[in-house]
């Protein structure tokens, strides 16, 4: 009776390792060359993406520019003086940002917590919704 539970053991771990070894070669990678071989004809086509972007590349435009590089700089300039130009690395004038900010200052703020904790309109510590089950 152990014998035949051994043998069925053996068996069955002989077959297992006949399994993954025939996988493992229908499923074998592709070889470095084959790797380097397909890169460079994806470049040639011009499929790659550019190291750092995430989209497809885009196609260079072919038409010349209107206007001289003294023209463009002048342009610049005179945006830059009448504030017109985003901050770098921004896509919104700093105004919003000023205009987002707390319409009361500090102390106006403190006033109206204090009323509040004397008129019995706060939460006590430790009983608000995200307080700690005990």
């Amino acid at each position: 009776m152990q014998m035949k539970n051994a043998l069925t053991i053996v068996a069955a771990v002989a077959a297992a390792m006949f399994a993954q070894v025939s996988f493992a070669q229908a499923s074998a990678p592709a070889s470095r060359a084959e790797v380097k071989a397909e890169t460079k004809a994806a470049e040639k086509a011009g499929k790659l993406t550019p190291a750092g972007e995430g989209a497809a590349p885009t196609e260079k435009s072919t038409g010349k520019s209107t206007k001289t590089r003294a023209e463009r700089k002048a342009e610049t300039k005179a945006a830059a003086k009448d504030k017109q130009l985003a901050p770098a690395g921004e896509m919104s004038p700093k105004a919003d940002a000023a205009a987002s900010g707390p319409k009361t200052d500090r102390m106006e703020r403190k006033a109206e917590t204090k009323a509040a904790v004397k008129a019995g309109k706060t939460t006590p510590a430790g009983e608000g919704q995200d307080a700690p089950k005990k």
